[in-house]
């Protein structure tokens, strides 16, 4: 089901598939997410504050790629969606982490992964250039996904309007032991782990911008003690198409449970 909206009018631009991951940890302070501010150039959310994720790629839906968890069928049922689609989403959801944080959820069996990802640095780089598929440095490397260290999350479609759109599946994860996320990648400037409560104050006092949909999952995730908390949950997955238009001339956009977001005041986005 999608949250209604009113659509206007535009040239119809392209809705891709991407994935996000909500890194988590246990701190002294209680959970803890790995947050990315995005370097101020790049085209689409530059400036923002975001959990690591990107476009899903063609070959993330390679059948080829060995795989640890809930069958693709539960995939497809909690986001709604096709197999295909299931499994290209996860397989982005899991290169994506390692490409942007170098945390990479796979072992060499269904039951165990990596403590230390520091050998694959080079297969990292070759990833995040389209040097290498996911597929192949899985098989190279005798890996295997394991998708059931992932639990879905949300679904949002980029509102009408905006020149680039994705339909957007996050996930929640807890760092592997013994792995390190990192800041080493060219997509963002600053790394940061934050209890969601302190992200959302640092955003309440303008120290960064936070997106709708970033700022409905740290909420969401602001209400949980712990990691294990959060694995535990089976949040209602409902796919959120905001609606983008301008109020007295200021930009704004609607979506469920809104209210909160525009108390904090003007955004910078708009």
């Amino acid at each position: 089901m999608t949250h209604p909206a009113t659509v206007t009018r535009v040239t119809e631009i392209p809705v891709k598939d991407a994935s996000t991951v909500m890194l988590l940890r246990d701190g002294t302070a209680g959970v803890e997410v790995f947050l990315q501010r995005r370097v101020g150039g790049m085209e689409f959310a530059g400036g923002m504050t975001v959990f690591p994720g990107g476009r899903v790629d063609l070959t993330d839906a390679d059948s080829a790629i060995e795989w640890a968890g809930p069958p693709v069928s539960w995939w497809a049922e909690r986001f709604a969606t096709d197999d295909a689609r299931a499994v290209a989403s996860v397989c982005a959801a899991v290169r994506e982490t390692f490409e942007e944080c170098g945390v990479l959820l796979a072992g060499p069996t269904s039951d165990t992964v990596v403590a230390d990802t520091s050998d694959y640095r080079e297969a990292r780089t070759q990833l995040e250039n389209h040097e290498l598929t996911f597929a192949n440095f899985l098989a190279s490397e005798k890996l295997v996904l394991r998708a059931d260290l992932l639990r879905p999350w949300a679904n949002w479609i980029t509102p009408v309007g905006e020149k680039r759109r994705y339909d957007t599946r996050f996930f929640a994860a807890v760092v592997p032991h013994g792995q390190i996320a990192d800041g080493a990648t060219s997509e963002a400037d600053t790394v940061v782990w934050q209890t969601p409560a302190d992200a959302l104050a640092q955003w309440k006092s303008g120290g960064n911008v936070l997106l709708p949909p970033t700022w409905t999952q740290l909420t969401s995730l602001s209400g949980f003690a712990t990691t294990a908390d959060v694995l535990a949950a089976e949040p209602e997955i409902t796919t959120i198409l905001p609606l983008m238009h301008k109020v007295d001339g200021t930009l704004r956009i609607d979506f469920p449970d809104d209210e909160g977001y525009y108390e904090a005041g003007p955004h910078p986005w708009a």
